[in-house]
């Protein structure tokens, strides 16, 4: 666990080689853009959305409006996320949980009136396994208030004695919120998003662009026993904490496999469009400036009348040169208000192959 916290603290706090150093602004928005949509995704995928991966990432891209529950968990979740840009930086309080837990639940519950307020009595929560079997009674409801309270002040650290890693806090804080279930429904979204605003808070700066969510994911059963083996041995943490410093170091790990093919791609996706390529025959030179320009700047939007503008031609000739990038699979239209916008493919350097 040591040498997981030392390896977390380097990376996860220090840098990470070509996106700590990325020139291009855009190129580091795109990055941080991914690895939030792929943590509401996962996130909410854990508790139940049923949203394919391509819809998702096109609702959220686009900006168009939820359609369902499972899409509407997700872009909660999205939306969450974004916010912790102004949480991070603010003292964690009751009312600031309950409006993390608005965010997260806001037309996804059964019972409008349960969001961003305790569980009663009455709701008589408990988490069961897919048979039915009870795995863990949370804490009576009346006693919620005063353990919410005992958790914001130690995710503050305050009135404390000696030292404790700042990421085994992030860990404890999202271990929590899953034994007390102080909510109705969407308790390990809150979880996980509460971990995420520890981690900033502390000063672990690369966290927004890791997906811890993905990974509980890949194996559910995992994430349960940890907490079923803390509960189970006197609240030992070190079970979930062991499991979580693994999650954490996978992401990490993950994130400098996705930098390195993502340079790849982009030089090789940068040599396919040379003018003296074969791909390059296909194009107009319009086109090709702007598929470069796409490579150097991932999520960029594109409209008809800019690109006319920059190449001082017709309408309909800039028309013509980005329908038929969609028609190739290079980009992908959306509406927005009256007129069209382009964006470039996910896997654009993919596609140019």
């Amino acid at each position: 666990m040591a040498q997981r916290l030392h390896m977390i603290d380097r990376e996860a706090a220090g840098s990470i080689q070509g996106l700590d150093r990325m020139e291009d602004e855009s190129v580091r928005e795109r990055y941080l853009i991914r690895s939030l949509i792929e943590e509401a995704m996962t996130s909410s995928q854990l508790e139940g959305a049923a949203t394919t991966r391509e819809v998702a990432k096109e609702m959220l891209r686009s900006g168009r409006a939820p359609r369902d529950h499972g899409e509407q968990m997700i872009h909660n979740n999205y939306v969450a996320m974004l916010e912790l840009k102004r949480w991070r930086n603010q003292p964690l309080t009751p009312e600031a949980v309950f409006e993390i837990h608005r965010l997260l639940t806001v037309d996804t519950l059964d019972d409008p009136s349960a969001a961003g307020r305790f569980r009663t009595a009455e709701e008589n929560i408990v988490v069961q396994d897919y048979e039915g079997n009870v795995l863990h009674a949370p804490p009576p409801a009346n006693e919620l208030p005063e353990r919410m309270q005992a958790l914001c002040d130690f995710a503050n650290a305050e009135n404390e004695e000696g030292f404790l890693h700042p990421v085994i806090r992030a860990i404890a804080i999202h271990f929590q919120i899953g034994y007390d279930h102080p909510f109705y429904d969407g308790n390990g979204r809150t979880a996980r998003t509460l971990f995420y605003w520890s981690m900033l808070r502390s000063g672990f700066w690369m966290t927004e662009f890791l997906s811890i969510s993905s990974i509980l994911k890949n194996a559910p059963s995992k994430y349960v026993r940890a907490y079923l083996y803390t509960e189970s041995d006197d609240s030992d943490l070190s079970y979930f904490a062991d499991y979580h410093l693994k999650v954490i170091v996978r992401a990490v790990e993950g994130l400098h496999g996705y930098l390195a093919r993502k340079a790849d791609e982009r030089k090789k996706a940068e040599n396919l469009l040379r003018p003296s390529s074969r791909l390059s025959a296909a194009l107009n030179h319009r086109q090709r400036a702007l598929l470069l320009n796409a490579i150097r700047h991932p999520g960029k939007v594109y409209r008809i009348e800019t690109h006319r503008q920059a190449h001082d031609i017709t309408y309909q000739t800039a028309r013509t040169d980005l329908q038929r990038l969609v028609e190739a699979g290079l980009m992908t239209q959306h509406k927005q208000g009256k007129a069209f916008i382009f964006l470039p493919a996910a896997d654009l350097a993919e596609k140019l192959k």
